[in-house]
Order: structure tokens, then sequence, then C-alpha cells
């Protein structure tokens, strides 16, 4: 990384905007701390504005971090409407042109030295703006297909940071000149997991293989309920900590009173698991979950063999499409349509429990993948297009 003094990077301040879900919401947050943290070697500190829906995630991960937070008014629109969601995107096509001149408001208002942009419907107004305005935007977009509303600033932006190479053949020409191959931020504590801790937090055993079971934060039926067919069977061999979800949690709990009394203490369900995920993914020996970019990101920076059931359907198809790619590759295994059965499950978790080079052979394929340092290359970018397009002193 270019190397800047504190000079140039005191009194730096940045928009950003980019939120309604984790996916768009979280790396926005893991990049700006790891900006604060680089200034803070500089004896720095940026001037950061949020921009975004008032009743959005971001609007909450804003307030819990400290950070000042401007809700402006936007629409959405749906590509494949049904006719309550046509209705709203004609509601909605009123609304953009508000949004946009109230991002434009901000823009001249705050006069950032680079705006940076995550993604969701709510950032394309800011986006706008900030190329109107002539300052410097950069986008980053975490899947391996283009979300709709990073494929309108993709043509206006000054850098288009991708999480996967792939992605670049998906860019027009002048796009492609501009773009950066950076990988998905993923959280410094999310790469320095205690496996020890992660076992002893859940009183998993030591020395028996952990299948590590998630669908989110908010669990998945399907996944749970392919879970629940193979349980018999895979803790003959194997030990399970299944992040189950609030809504499953009593109907996992009663599976777990069914099983066989020798076979019950290798299963633990939780609702949710907190502050121990760093160190529950550092001993999973293999782990089972969905195909979203975040969770993709995490799994394949940290080089964890998995078995991936992609949420089906999803916007663009994303979940399947990054699914597929990294199980051409040998980076993962992949479970869906047809082949997502309890059945195909039980045989996936048998035969990676039995071979431990193949486990081995997914885990560095994986790790292939992986761009650990993600969040450091994307503030690298954001500073060197700040610096570029910072506008002369007045």
């Amino acid at each position: 990384m270019a190397v800047y003094s504190a000079r140039q990077l005191h009194g730096l301040r940045v928009i950003v905007t980019g939120g309604g879900t984790g996916g768009h919401t979280y790396p926005a947050l893991t990049t700006i701390r790891t900006l604060r943290a680089r200034l803070a070697e500089a004896g720095a500190e940026p001037d950061v504005l949020w921009v975004g829906v008032a009743q959005g995630l971001e609007a909450r991960v804003a307030r819990q971090e400290g950070l000042p937070f401007r809700a402006i008014t936007t629409g959405k629109l749906r590509r494949s409407p049904n006719r309550q969601e046509l209705w709203r995107n004609v509601t909605d096509a009123f609304r953009i042109p508000i949004g946009v001149l109230q991002a434009m408001a901000t823009v001249l208002r705050v006069r950032p030295h680079v705006v940076l942009s995550t993604g969701g419907y709510v950032s394309v107004p800011i986006g706008l703006a900030a190329w109107l305005a002539r300052r410097p935007l950069v986008m980053h977009e975490q899947t391996l297909t283009l979300g709709l509303a990073n494929r309108v600033l993709a043509l206006v932006a000054s850098r288009v940071l991708l999480s996967h190479a792939s992605t670049l053949g998906r860019l027009s020409k002048r796009a492609q000149a501009r773009a950066v191959v950076t990988g998905n931020p993923v959280r410094p504590d999310m790469l320095a997991g205690d496996p020890a801790a992660g076992r002893a937090a859940y009183g998993l055993e030591p020395d028996l293989p952990l299948v590590f079971v998630t669908g989110g934060a908010q669990g998945a039926v399907q996944v749970n309920t392919m879970v629940a067919e193979v349980l018999p069977d895979v803790l003959q061999r194997c030990q399970v900590l299944h992040q189950c979800g609030e809504y499953s949690l009593a109907r996992m709990r009663q599976v777990t009173a069914e099983l066989p009394t020798h076979l019950r203490d290798r299963y633990r369900v939780v609702d949710y698991i907190h502050g121990q995920l760093p160190d529950v993914l550092a001993a999973a020996d293999i782990v089972v979950a969905r195909s979203g970019a975040g969770t993709v990101a995490e799994l394949t920076a940290l080089g964890r063999p998995a078995i991936l059931i992609p949420l089906v359907p999803t916007s663009g198809d994303e979940q399947r499409q990054t699914a597929r790619h990294l199980a051409e590759s040998g980076a993962a295994r992949m479970l869906t349509g047809p082949d997502a059965t309890g059945d195909a499950l039980r045989a996936e978790l048998l035969t990676l429990l039995d071979d431990a080079q193949r486990r081995h052979a997914l885990a560095e394929a994986a790790r292939h993948h992986g761009r650990p340092h993600a969040a450091a290359a994307a503030v690298a970018e954001l500073i060197d297009a700040a610096r570029r397009g910072r506008p002369p002193r007045n």
C-alpha cells in the first residue's frame, strides 16, 4: 500500500453508503473500522458520515458504532414484480428523485474527499450525487454477480472493487479499466479464533471431529430439516454444533430429545452464536452453511472445508452461482436443487469425516480463493482515490 503522511490523511472526509442487508452493511463497517485503524497509525482520524435508510440495518449499525448517520428517502425497483410489488414500483419511482436531491444536498454540504458505496438500493442516490458533484466514488461488490445498484454505479465509479476475479468479465470495458479485485472485507477478529476456546464454550470434546452447521443468524428451515435427518448416523463419527435460528430452536431441541442417549451429548443446538463465532469456525473440521457473500468470504479466508447449501432463489441467483464457482474449483462441496436432501448431506459428511486428505484438499483450495487482507486492500484504494480526486485547499 502507498505510504501517506499524517498531513495528507488529516481531515479526510468520507461518506459511506450501503445497507438493507448485512451483506451490504457489514463490509462497509469493516472497511470503515480498518480505515480508522489505518489513519490512527498516522495520528489522524477520518470524518465519516453514513447515509442510508432510517429503518435500515445500516442505521442501527452506525448508531452502535458511534458514527454520524443521515437518512434519505429512496425506493427500490423490483425486477420481477407481482401485482402488489408493481404498485410499489410505481410509488417508489416517485421517491427515487427525492432521494437523489437529498443525496445531492448532503454531498454538497459535506464535500467528502471520497464516497464509499457497498451496494443496496440506498447506495444509488449518493453514488449518483458523488458523480454529479465530481467527488471520487469507490464502489464495492460483494457477490460473484453484480447487483442492480452496482451495475448502475460501476458506470460512474472512480474505482470498482470486486470480491471475485471472475466478476471482471461482467463489467463493461470502461469499468474493467477502473476495477480492482480486493476480496470481500472480513472482520479481523474472524481470523483470530481459538479452536480450544470454541470447543470449550459449548462443552465439546477436544479430540472428536466437529461439524459446525449454520443457516445464518436467522437459521434456515431447509438446512435444519436436512440436519435432523442425518444426525443419528453422522453423530456416530463426530460431534455437531448447530446454529439453527430462533424459530427452529424448539423443534431442534425436540430432535435432540429423540436421539439415542449415547449420542445426545454429541449434539449442541443453539439459536445464535454471538462472540464465540471466530473460535467456533477455527475449531470446525467441516462447516455446513449457506453460500452468502459474507459467509463465503470468511470460510475461504480461514480455509475451512465446507458443504454449501445455497439459498434459492436469491437476487441474481448469487448464492447458487457462488457455491457452484467454489465447487467447480474444488474449494467446497455443493448441494442444491434435487441434490439438497438429507441423504446427500449424509453421504457428503460421512465421506469427508472418513477422509482427512480430502478435507485438507478442500481447505487448501478454499484458502486459495480467500482474501484475508481484503479490508486493508479496500482502504488502500479508498485513500488513493481520495488523494487523487481531492479538491485543492481553499
